[in-house]
């Protein structure tokens, strides 16, 4: 679930930095233009007030033509000192666009671009509002300001600069750059606050995700402890504690009444088959109705034995030891294999002598002789049946294959349920419930049993025990 919270949060996170981000960066070009653009105004302001009084044309001046002159070369020593030292072009333009003074010399106004509107805003009497935004990439881009010379009211020249953008781009390039590394500062603060905040609050989640595969695997006192997280998984961890506690009274009260159930029968079962017995001296021998009876009466004694069994098993807990395997398979097979042999069937270990896995001894040994028990029965003589134990990873495996008549694909989808027989094997002794004890003594250590086909006849039943400690 956190790879897809996870990514969530952080695309949202960097959602919300990059929609600050780009709007200060934006500022921040703006405010350095600004403030080149208010310098080259306050500049053209000084040189404008040089040149108020400055004209070359014959009659237009207030002053004699020497100080004319004076006026004029004084104007252009200045607009020479401020290009050599800024680098700026700089100049004053009569109306017609005639320089009265300019540096560098033989400089003159753009005829066409921003440079050409902005000197004829200034023809009209206004200065230069901001200039189009420079942007650090714009190697080529300078910044044209124009202002007016007014004389009398009226506008005679213009004061028009021209300025290189390399030093503004390189101050908007590094105040980008500071806000691009505190972004990516800040995303990293983001990531991890977002993982902080994720496992918090996927915490209970996993653990109530393992608490359930607990209890639905059958360790049921597995419990969520509801100590961190929002508090509405708290609420639910406890919540869910209350309801496994009462599935597993539930559960116990059930247990506790099949194995009372079938251990108080017992008694009266076994008086009542004595009582036939006694019965059965007053009749003649070989009387079927005596003989009926009896089968029924043993079979009912059996299946009372098998459901004490069932609830002894799916109550008691394992005793989890790290077993050799499959020494304790062999041993088995030899223990069955004289009932084998009375049956003509051939019962033989495959596999390797020595192989580990943790597991409760006793109830394995229990599991592999219903295993064992269940396939002799079903496999007619002359056929074989083997066991067979190997390593898989970080399982162990066993194997019971046998040569009888195997089962359809509806029936290994029933098999192990509670009583349930194949029609075809009703006339087989057995009450339905031997595979269903082998589940639960197998589940209470953590192995897993299921069936399948065996090619090309007969069936498959595999243990899988874990290797490694639980």
């Amino acid at each position: 679930m956190r790879t897809r919270l996870l990514p969530l949060l952080i695309v949202l996170l960097a959602g919300v930095l990059l929609a600050l981000g780009f709007p200060l960066a934006g500022i921040t070009a703006t405010v350095e233009q600004q403030r080149v653009v208010v310098d080259r105004i306050d500049d053209a302001a000084r040189f404008a007030s040089l040149a108020q009084y400055v004209t070359a044309r014959p009659g237009a001046g207030r002053g004699t033509p020497d100080e004319e002159d004076e006026r004029q070369s004084m104007l252009g020593a200045e607009l020479r000192r401020y290009h050599e030292l800024y680098g700026i072009r700089a100049g004053v333009f009569f109306r017609d666009g005639t320089p009265m003074a300019a540096a560098p010399a033989g400089w003159r106004v753009p005829e066409e671009g921003e440079g050409a509107r902005a000197f004829s805003e200034a023809l009209a009497g206004r200065r230069s509002h901001d200039p189009r935004q420079i942007l650090p990439w714009e190697s080529g881009g300078r910044i044209p300001v124009a202002s007016p010379v007014i004389r009398d009211g009226d506008v005679v020249a213009v004061v028009f600069t021209d300025s290189p953008t390399g030093r503004m781009r390189s101050r908007i390039l590094h105040g980008w750059l500071l806000i691009a590394a505190g972004e990516f500062l800040a995303m990293l603060v983001a990531v991890a606050a977002a993982f902080r905040l994720t496992g918090w609050v996927l915490r209970p989640v996993r653990i109530l995700d393992a608490v359930s595969h607990d209890i639905a695997t059958g360790r049921m006192n597995s419990r969520v402890a509801p100590a961190s997280g929002p508090p509405e998984l708290r609420r639910l961890a406890r919540s869910f504690n209350e309801m496994a506690d009462n599935v597993e009274d539930v559960l116990e009260q059930q247990r506790a009444f099949v194995a009372d159930a079938s251990h108080q029968l017992r008694n009266p079962l076994s008086a009542l088959l004595l009582r036939i017995e006694l019965l059965a001296l007053e009749l003649p021998d070989g009387n079927p109705e005596i003989a009926s009876v009896r089968t029924e009466g043993k079979r009912l004694a059996r299946v009372l034995d098998d459901l004490l069994d069932l609830a002894l098993a799916e109550h008691a807990a394992a005793d989890l030891q790290l077993t050799d395997v499959a020494a304790l398979a062999a041993e088995r097979v030899d223990s069955w294999r004289p009932l084998a042999d009375d049956k003509g069937v051939l019962l033989s270990y495959e596999g390797q002598r020595a192989v580990t896995g943790w597991a409760d001894p006793v109830a394995l040994s229990s599991a592999l002789d219903a295993l064992v028990d269940n396939a002799l029965k079903f496999t007619p003589a002359g056929e074989r049946v083997t066991v067979g134990v190997a390593p898989d990873g970080e399982r162990v495996r066993i194997t019971v294959r046998d040569h009888g008549p195997g089962l359809t694909e509806d029936e290994l989808a029933r098999i192990g349920d509670r009583f349930w027989r194949s029609g075809r094997h009703q006339n087989v002794s057995g009450s339905g419930l031997g595979l269903s004890i082998t589940r639960a003594l197998l589940a209470a250590g953590g192995a897993t049993l299921s069936f399948a086909p065996h090619r090309p006849h007969g069936l498959e039943v595999t243990v899988d025990l874990p290797r490694t400690a639980p």
